[in-house]
């Protein structure tokens, strides 16, 4: 992997938090006053949905584990959405 490889996975790592951090309302906290508790959590969140969306997209290119990336990307989209849930106070079920 060459230097400017490196540096562009840098970039684009940086970009998706960045992006995560503000999604998940990282000037909420410093409004109202609040704490940066939930603005962790939600990036986190974020990743969990993210992780599951890029093993759905692979099952579609790969045809020896197809049925283990469903599996799992849309077990961790179900993850994500749990929490959302949880952290949200809405019923589950």
């Amino acid at each position: 992997m060459s230097s400017a490889t490196k540096i562009i996975t840098g970039v684009k790592y940086a970009y998706l938090v960045a992006f995560f951090a503000l999604l998940s309302g990282l000037f909420y906290p410093f409004i109202q006053g609040g704490s940066l508790d939930f603005v962790f959590i939600g990036i986190f969140i974020l990743f969990v949905g993210l992780a599951g969306s890029i093993l759905v997209y692979k099952a579609s290119t790969s045809e020896k584990r197809r049925g283990l990336y469903l599996g799992i990307g849309f077990g961790l989209i179900a993850i994500s959405l749990y929490y959302i849930l949880f952290l949200t106070g809405r019923p589950l079920i």
